[in-house]
């Protein structure tokens, strides 16, 4: 096979569109691939599904692997390496500041958001603190995003990217600027599924083809 610098089709870019679903994900819960349409298309005709709408800086999945070391006399380096944990962090912000995103961003309960603004009461997002014993809030994450492959036929090929059990651990600010559009960065940390032990899986897809 003669040399080749690389691949420009392989090269991605363009942000994801982000998905939070009302309880956690498995494999089997999770909803499945239409041929004939985008996931983005699917997962927005779910009920189960919350669309957080515009985000900034896109999204950013981070590993962050545990390794222990075995040192020995003979030798003045480690003689080896062995993993001993692992940590998987997602990240991004939600550009829309609605009440809704920043119950997601808090990993507050659903119930925890009452009324409608449209209304002269107004939408109120309590915000409790919470009581002992409490379990916190994991939802699943679908984010649906460009993927690899010909240009010209990039509308129809997309990367599809699940995370299982997701849990907002990190500070979230919630800001009024005069310089400063209002959002909120989340970072989630990702637990594994208990019957498979994995966090999610990234898939690259093509829909529309016959």
């Amino acid at each position: 096979m003669p040399y080749s610098r690389g691949t420009s089709n392989n090269i991605i870019v363009g942000a994801a569109a982000l998905f939070v679903a009302d309880t956690t994900l498995t494999p089997g819960t999770l909803e499945s691939f239409d041929s004939s349409e985008s996931f983005k298309d699917t997962l927005t005709a779910d009920a189960a599904y919350t669309n957080v709408g515009y985000t900034m800086n896109g999204l950013e999945l981070q590993f962050q692997p545990d390794f222990g070391e075995v040192q020995v006399d003979q030798i003045l380096d480690v003689a080896k390496l062995y993993k001993q944990g692992m940590q998987v962090n997602l990240a991004t912000a939600f550009a829309e500041a609605t009440l809704e995103n920043l119950l997601l961003a808090l990993a507050f309960s659903d119930t925890q958001l009452t009324g409608n603004k449209a209304a002269s009461t107004g939408q109120t997002l309590n915000l409790s603190a919470g009581e002992l014993g409490e379990c916190p809030v994991e939802r699943g994450i679908v984010a649906v995003g460009p993927g690899t492959g010909d240009c010209d036929a990039s509308d129809s090929i997309e990367r599809v990217y699940t995370a299982y059990r997701a849990l907002s651990i990190e500070n979230v600010t919630v800001s009024a600027k005069r310089d400063e559009a209002s959002m909120f960065e989340v970072s989630f940390r990702l637990l594994p599924e208990d019957a498979s032990g994995s966090y999610g899986k990234i898939v690259d897809r093509t829909w529309g083809q016959s």
